[in-house]
């Protein structure tokens, strides 16, 4: 008998596989595709000392926010933090510490994490803060840097729909990183806003294939939320 994938809530989802200490990728970029409800049973589970790598660490009372506020977060490898009073606060006052990574390295060191690749070169950063204490070589006259592949013990990802198979679709710009992530860990709980029955979604349309997914659960209503709302002037 198959064991099924889908669990009634977010802390049940994610039973067994938190602990201290442990690296979590989080998909979502600023506020959008974050998977929320996922980061709130983090939060309520009370686990210490996490790295966490995503993106950016959501803003103040939102999203991985509120897992800095609690103090639970040991280390960020992040791209952009510019939204988080917290985060500010805490890195300044060496609480927290920090990778920054340019943002398009820090989606290739996930894809290459999760296609078993240890490490690339890339010309992002050379001759900066970026590139200090990492190899560096010449290719063809130009001068690259080695990064390496991350991956992680765990990876939350919001999909719009998905399949009790774990088969996932995201929506426009929610897709941003959670696709490279939900391959790039030992365990990959996905949270869906739609659930169907296997053989509801076009194969075409899959994005993430069910095999990269552990387990799934299903939202209930949604909060569509805006990081920053930037409007024109009616016109007279």
């Amino acid at each position: 008998m198959a064991v099924s994938k889908v669990f009634p809530d977010s802390g049940a989802a994610l039973a067994g596989y938190l602990k201290d200490g442990m690296t979590i990728m989080a998909g979502g970029f600023g506020l959008c595709g974050i998977p929320e409800a996922l980061i709130a049973a983090i939060k309520e589970s009370g686990v210490m000392g996490l790295t966490i790598i995503s993106n950016n660490a959501g803003i103040d009372n939102v999203g991985l926010g509120t897992l800095l506020q609690t103090r639970q977060v040991r280390k960020m490898i992040s791209s952009y933090v510019g939204e988080n009073a917290t985060f500010a606060k805490q890195y300044l006052s060496g609480e927290l510490e920090i990778e920054f990574n340019p943002q398009g390295t820090l989606a290739e060191r996930i894809r290459a994490g999760g296609a078993g690749i240890p490490a690339f070169f890339t010309a992002t950063g050379y001759g900066t803060d970026v590139a200090k204490g990492k190899e560096t070589r010449e290719f063809n006259g130009r001068h690259y840097v080695m990064e390496t592949g991350l991956f992680a013990d765990l990876a939350i990802v919001h999909a719009w729909k998905g399949d009790t198979e774990g088969n996932l679709v995201y929506r426009k710009t929610a897709r941003n990183f959670n696709p490279m992530m939900a391959t790039a860990a030992k365990f990959t709980v996905a949270e869906v806003e739609n659930l169907v029955e296997p053989g509801e979604i076009d194969p075409d349309h899959i994005i993430t294939p069910g095999i990269f997914v552990k387990r799934i659960v299903k939202l209930g209503q949604v909060e569509k939320r805006i990081e920053q709302r930037t409007v024109r002037k009616r016109a007279a």
